[in-house]
């Protein structure tokens, strides 16, 4: 993941920017501009807090859906996902995790592109994964992908 990339939001200004500017601006520029920019907390673990928290205070609307497909797209596999919410489940409901299980069933089970299953495994690298490398395709099973690192 790049440390240094910065979280942004703009669904407040476009949803209810004209109707509730003052909660748009709070949402997208302190929620996510701030909050979610805090550093000490990597990208993919405040996204499985997230939807913790969601599913501990019984939210499954359309916002749980956005986090879980936001935990899946910054690297928060299947397996985990369906770990943390049964161990949650003891102590925040039986029932509340039935409900997070359905819509996580969903998002995990959507079929990934390559081109996605390489932009998730970039959103976890400190590095560039680069251009595909097919000067030695014959020495490799699969894609390789070659990054520079620096300019000279």
């Amino acid at each position: 993941m790049n440390m240094n990339r910065k979280i942004t939001q703009d669904a407040g200004r476009k949803q209810l920017g004209d109707f509730a500017p003052d909660f748009a601006h709070f949402n997208d520029d302190v929620l996510f501009g701030e909050n979610w920019n805090i550093p000490g907390i990597d990208l993919k673990t405040r996204c499985l807090l997230t939807v913790i928290t969601l599913m501990a205070q019984g939210i499954t609307d359309s916002s749980l859906v956005y986090h879980l497909e936001n935990a899946k797209n910054h690297g928060v596999s299947n397996e985990k996902i369906v770990a943390a919410v049964t161990h949650v489940a003891f102590y925040a409901g039986w029932t509340k995790a039935w409900a997070v299980f359905r819509l996580a069933k969903g998002v995990w089970s959507e079929k990934v592109t390559s081109e996605e299953a390489k932009s998730q495994h970039q959103a976890s690298m400190i590095f560039p994964i680069g251009e595909p490398n097919d000067a030695y395709a014959q020495y490799f099973t699969g894609q390789s992908y070659l990054a520079s690192v620096t300019d000279e």
